[in-house]
């Protein structure tokens, strides 16, 4: 069994309302030093693969197919190995 954290950003030059709804309302908490926030999406997914490259190859293709919009957005993943 592998575990996959999956993080999902838009693209640097996409516009993130969210992020700055989030950076405002931490200015206002009198966290001064903010200079930018970029909000995003984490998925983790548990999947029963035989071997770390079909764990991939899954993994990949689930981000391509519908975890993440590639036009707008990015991902990346890190997979660790889960015994039991």
């Amino acid at each position: 069994m592998f575990v996959a954290n999956v993080y999902v950003t838009l693209k640097s030059g996409v516009n993130d309302p969210q992020g700055l709804t989030i950076r405002g309302g931490l200015r206002q908490l009198g966290f001064d030093t903010v200079e930018d926030v970029r909000a995003g999406k984490f998925f983790e997914i548990r999947v029963n693969e035989g071997s770390k490259s079909r764990a991939v190859k899954a993994i990949t293709g689930m981000c391509e197919q519908l975890l993440a919009n590639k036009v707008i957005e990015d991902y990346r993943f890190e997979l660790q190995t889960k015994v039991g």
